[in-house]
């Protein structure tokens, strides 16, 4: 597997990466589901400030659940990354380096994925307790009041992921 560091300090490294091509990411990522997108959304219409610089980063559509004692985190498997398209697009356009979740996104969030030159990365489905144990540090961002629904900084290390969508528009997925 190739290794991977995020979020990446110069786009130019997404050139190189193909649809179908598996990777271990490491460094930083945050999670986000659709109730913590709906917020930083309605933050980014109000003009307020968001809970993170989105150039570059990374979101994995996730919802952790709690970490046993002793452990850094519970399950953390990817949602089905078709519910943040209505999302996707605006966050590409402020920075966003990419996605990881699964399944296959719109036509809609391909095309913006190309025009901002970003990523789609998979996790593996069904995989949430093996996933945690990639995560070295969890931390509460943001709308703490969502629970698994919260944005959390997850440092991880070794985490597979296969690409998806690259920044060519190329794709894993049966074309519709």
């Amino acid at each position: 597997m190739k290794q991977l560091t995020v979020p990446f300090c110069d786009k130019n490294i997404l050139k190189n990466i193909h649809a179908g091509e598996i990777y271990e990411l490491s460094g930083i990522i945050y999670t986000a589901r659709d109730a913590a997108h709906k917020r930083i959304v309605e933050l980014f219409k109000k003009n307020k400030t968001l809970p993170f610089n989105f150039k570059n980063q990374f979101i994995y559509y996730a919802g952790p659940t709690p970490a046993k004692p002793g452990e850094v985190i519970g399950s953390v498997g990817p949602t089905t990354s078709c519910r943040m398209d209505i999302y996707a697009p605006l966050l590409l356009d402020l920075g966003l380096g990419g996605m990881i979740g699964k399944g296959d996104m719109s036509l809609e969030v391909l095309e913006s994925i190309k025009k901002n030159q970003a990523i789609y990365f998979c996790a593996i489905g069904g995989a949430g307790a093996f996933l945690a144990k990639k995560v070295k540090s969890c931390k509460i961002v943001c709308f703490e009041d969502l629970g698994p629904e919260a944005v959390y900084q997850l440092e991880i290390e070794n985490f597979p992921v296969v690409a998806g969508i690259d920044s060519y528009g190329k794709k894993v997925f049966k074309i519709p």
